[in-house]
C-alpha cells in the first residue's frame, strides 16, 4: 500500500520538470525574434556569428580577389599588366633565355675564340683569356676593353628599367622577402643617390646581385644617361683589372683556357648543374 504513492509522486515529477525547462529551450528563438542580442554561451547564436576580417576563409570566398588573376604577390606590377609591364617582364625573361642558350659553347670559346666569348657573354675567364693572347700578339686590347664593355653591360638597362617601372616591389622578387631584403629597401630608402650612384660603379666588385643594384638605380630616380655612364666606368675598370691579370699571366693562362675548350663538355655540364641547383637553393629561400 505504501509503494502506490511513491510511484504516483514520480509520474507527476516528469511534467514539472518538463515544464521547467520549456522556458529555456525556447529562450534563444524567441530573443531572436523580439531583436533582443543573443548571450555569448548561447549555442543557437554561435553558427550564425560573422567571418572575422582576418578570416583565410573570408578572404577566399572574397569575389573580387577570386576574380582577379593579377593579384599575385610574385608579380612585380599590381593589378592588369600594361604593355610597358610585359616588354620590361618578357626582357627580363629573355636576357635568362639567353645565356642559358649559351652555357653549351661557353667552356669551348674560352681558348678558340676568347674575343667572341667575351662579347657574348662577358665571361670573367674570356677576358682573361682574351687579354693573354692579346700579350702574345693575337687580338687588341683595346678591342678587348671596347668588347669586354659591351658584353658585361648590355642587360643591365632592362634592370634599371624594371626599378623604375616597378619600384621597391621587383627588389622583393629578386631578392626575397627576407630580412636581408628589408634591409636593403631601407638603406635605399635612407640614403638614395649617395648609396646608388658608387655601387652601380662598383657592382661588378660587390657580393650583391647586380640586378638588385640597376633596379634600386631606377628606383631612386636615376636617369638612364646617367646610369650608362655609371655603368660604363664600372664596366670598365672591371674588364681593366681582368685583362691587366690575363696579360700578365700570358701563355699560363693561354694554355688554361686550351684545357678548358679540350674538356668543354664535361665544363659545360658541370656549369649547368651548378646553375640548377643555384637556382633551385635561391627557389627554396624565397618560399
Amino acid at each position: 500500500m505504501s509503494e502506490e504513492p511513491t510511484a504516483a509522486a514520480e509520474v507527476s515529477a516528469h511534467p514539472a520538470d518538463q515544464t521547467a525547462t520549456a522556458p529555456e529551450a525556447t529562450h534563444a528563438s524567441d530573443a531572436a525574434q523580439a531583436g533582443e542580442p543573443a548571450q555569448p554561451g548561447d549555442p543557437a547564436a554561435e553558427p550564425g556569428d560573422p567571418a572575422q576580417p582576418g578570416d583565410p576563409a573570408a578572404e577566399a570566398e572574397d569575389p573580387v580577389k577570386a576574380k582577379d588573376p593579377w593579384a599575385n604577390a610574385n608579380l612585380p606590377w599590381q593589378g592588369k599588366p600594361r604593355r610597358v609591364d610585359i616588354l620590361c617582364w618578357g626582357a627580363i625573361t629573355l636576357s635568362g633565355i639567353y645565356y642559358l642558350c649559351l652555357l653549351p659553347f661557353r667552356a669551348s670559346l674560352v681558348g678558340t675564340h676568347p674575343l667572341v666569348s667575351v662579347v657574348l657573354n662577358g665571361s670573367t675567364e674570356a677576358i682573361v683569356s682574351a687579354a693573354a693572347f692579346a700579350s702574345k700578339g693575337h687580338g687588341s686590347l683595346a678591342a678587348l676593353l671596347i668588347l669586354g664593355i659591351i658584353g658585361t653591360m648590355k642587360f643591365d638597362i632592362i634592370y634599371w628599367w624594371a626599378g623604375r617601372l616597378w619600384g621597391e616591389r621587383v627588389i622583393q622578387i629578386f631578392s626575397g622577402r627576407g630580412k636581408r631584403s628589408q634591409k636593403f629597401v631601407a638603406r635605399v630608402n635612407r640614403s638614395g643617390r649617395w648609396l646608388t650612384w658608387p655601387a652601380v660603379v662598383l657592382s661588378p666588385f660587390l657580393p650583391i646581385p647586380n640586378a638588385l643594384i640597376y633596379a634600386a638605380a631606377g628606383w631612386t630616380g636615376m636617369s638612364w644617361v646617367t646610369f650608362l655612364i655609371l655603368d660604363a666606368i664600372g664596366s670598365l675598370a672591371w674588364v681593366g683589372m681582368l685583362a691587366g691579370l690575363g696579360w700578365a699571366l700570358g701563355q699560363s693562362a693561354i694554355d688554361v683556357a686550351q684545357e678548358i675548350s679540350k674538356y668543354g663538355l664535361w665544363v659545360t655540364i658541370a656549369i649547368v648543374v651548378f646553375v640548377v641547383a643555384a637556382q633551385m637553393r635561391s627557389a627554396k629561400a624565397r618560399s
